[in-house]
Parts: structure tokens; sequence; C-alpha cells
């Protein structure tokens, strides 16, 4: 008889124990990783000339929220927007000044650069498109809702350019709390440049375009919130090493790569984890990576 109540008790505690302990499917599902940023390089660049307005629009007719580009400085002291350090791949100066090789951007003033056409180079429907200045690329921007990633191109070059581009930036209201936050990332290849960004405003995203390497990733933490690789450096491994590391802002170092224009490659580097990808064909990659969602 006694035997029979043991077992009877025991039972009865196996079953709550049973019910106290959550089967698999009850478990809370693994949070899934946030979508993938999508940047049209220097604007949607595949289909229109690149770093001009009309890049930046057919970026905003494509859907693509988030577009890149490239600021220097003109020799009378004016921010622009090119990213070659001369102007001969992208405009006609060629032909409109021959005699000032080698076109260097540093050596033409805002008004000579103002009369070059930035267009017919990549297609004569683009006949008379002008170099931007950052004040009417912005405005373009703004006027379509988007969101940017500036580069400093060459700050080497340019001397203070930090401080005049924050300067623009606050003039055209990017400097508020909801710009800052949500709409605005600055970048460059040079890391005292990212540093000399984040030191002035230490609210703003950074990034640091490159591939350091992993034992350096927490000195480029103290100043940047993104390490940016080439995608052929984005592997598994060293896109891992980079989120487990936190950045300027106390959260994990994201990775956004460049420049990615195949639907194959955009998916391999979804997958190796990266936060966001930079393409001169943006609409391909999104629709690439929305593809391997469904």
């Amino acid at each position: 008889m006694r035997i029979r109540s043991i077992a009877a008790a025991t039972g009865v505690l196996m079953g709550l124990s049973a019910l106290a302990l959550p089967t698999a499917s009850a478990q809370p599902a693994a949070p899934k990783h946030r979508p993938v940023t999508v940047v049209a390089h220097r604007g949607a660049s595949a289909y229109a000339p690149e770093n001009t307005i009309a890049a930046v629009d057919a970026a905003e007719r494509l859907g693509i929220e988030w577009v890149e580009n490239d600021v220097q400085r003109t020799k009378d002291g004016e921010l622009i927007i090119m990213h070659d350090t001369t102007l001969d791949r992208t405009t006609n100066v060629e032909q409109v000044f021959p005699d000032r090789a080698p076109w260097k951007i540093s050596d033409f003033t805002l008004d000579e650069i103002e009369k070059l056409d930035a267009g017919s180079w990549f297609d004569p429907k683009f006949a008379g498109e002008r170099v931007p200045t950052l004040e009417e690329y912005m405005e373009a921007v703004e006027d379509n809702d988007q969101k940017l990633l500036m580069e400093l191109k060459s700050p080497e070059l340019y001397p203070g350019v930090e401080r005049q581009a924050l300067r623009e930036l606050r003039n055209q209201g990017w400097l508020d709390r909801h710009h800052v936050k949500h709409r605005l990332i600055i970048q460059s290849f040079n890391a005292d440049s990212v540093k000399k960004v984040h030191e002035l405003r230490p609210d703003i995203k950074t990034g640091f375009l490159g591939t350091p390497a992993v034992a350096d990733l927490p000195a480029y933490a103290k100043f940047s919130d993104q390490i940016n690789p080439q995608y052929n450096s984005a592997t598994p491994a060293y896109v891992k090493a980079v989120h487990a590391v936190r950045g300027a802002h106390g959260r994990p170092l994201e990775v956004f790569t460049w420049t990615v224009d195949s639907a194959a490659t955009a998916v391999k580097v979804a997958k190796a984890g990266v936060d966001g990808i930079i393409s001169n064909k943006p609409d391909v990659i999104r629709d690439a990576l929305e593809n391997t969602r469904r």
C-alpha cells in the first residue's frame, strides 16, 4: 500500500513538473536581425550622373530613402558634391578650361565650376546638369524626405572641412534632434576626420570607411558607430568581430559595405550579417533582399 502511494505521488509530481516546463513551441522566438539598409551610392548613379540632383531624384523615384554623397571644397572655400578630387571625369572642364590641367577642384572657384556640364558625360539627356553645392544637395534630399550618408572626401586636402560641413548642415536644419537621430551619418576614409566630427558633435552617427584589423576595432569604436568595408572584406567572421565591439554611442558597431551592384553579392553579404549595403543599383539590391525574405 505504501509503495503504491509513493508511486502515485511521484506520478503527480512528474505531471506538475511537465506542466511547469515550457515546451519548445512555447519558447519566445529569437529576435530577427533588422532589415538591411540600402543606400544609393552617389545617388542612384547607375541611372543618373553621380553626385547630382538628378541622381538624388532618381533614387527617390525608385523608393530609396538613403543616399550617399561626397563633399569637397572649391578654391574660394565653397562646399560642393563630387567624388574625384579633379573635375575632368564627370564634367566638360577640359573643353571649358583646356589650359587648367590637372583640373583639381581646389584650383577652381565655385563660379567656374557652376559653368560646367556634369551630365552629358553620362548621357546626352542629362546635358546641362550642374555640380551641386552642398546647400543645393541638402535642399533636394530634404525635399525628397530622404536620409543622408555623407562622406568627407579627401579631407586632408581641405583643413577645417569637418567644422565647415557641420556648420552647413546646421544652417540647413540637419543638426536638430530628429535629423541627427534618424537621417544622418557622416563617414570618411580618413580616421582623423571621423574623429574630428565626433569631437565636434558627439551626438552624430559616424562611420569609418575601411577594414581595420580586428585587434584595432576598439580604438576605432571610440569615435565611430560604423566600420564600412569594401564588400569582399565583409566576411561573416569580420562582420561578427565588428558587431562584437560597442561603438561610440554604446551600441554594437554596424557594418555598411560598398559597392554592391549584384543581386547575388547582396544576398551573400546580407547573410554575412551586414547592416547596410551601398549600391549604384539600389533597386536591384532592395529587390534581391526582399526576395530572400519571401
